[in-house]
């Protein structure tokens, strides 16, 4: 139960980071850094991350993240299946 609510945290987490840089964005504030936004993914919330990039219609352009974050999963995912096995 504590990994699953973890993973829920982490994605919600990255998903509202992607949410909040969109609104920085569109306002002219000081933005969220891509490392940070990358990292988020790296964290485990590339579901999260790959989400709130389609939804806010944020990061879509930049193929750092239209193949970076996507990559990232499957490395998490390839990574969980070894340590199941």
């Amino acid at each position: 139960m504590t990994w699953a609510l973890a993973f829920l945290l982490i994605n919600l987490t990255s998903f509202s980071l992607y949410g909040l840089d969109k609104w920085k964005a569109v306002h002219g504030c000081w933005r969220i850094s891509e490392r940070t936004l990358l990292l988020a993914a790296l964290a485990g919330g590339f579901a999260g991350a790959l989400t709130g990039m389609y939804f806010f219609h944020h990061k879509t352009r930049h193929k750092k993240f239209v193949y970076g974050v996507p990559l990232i999963g499957l490395l998490e995912l390839a990574a969980a299946m070894l340590l199941v096995l």
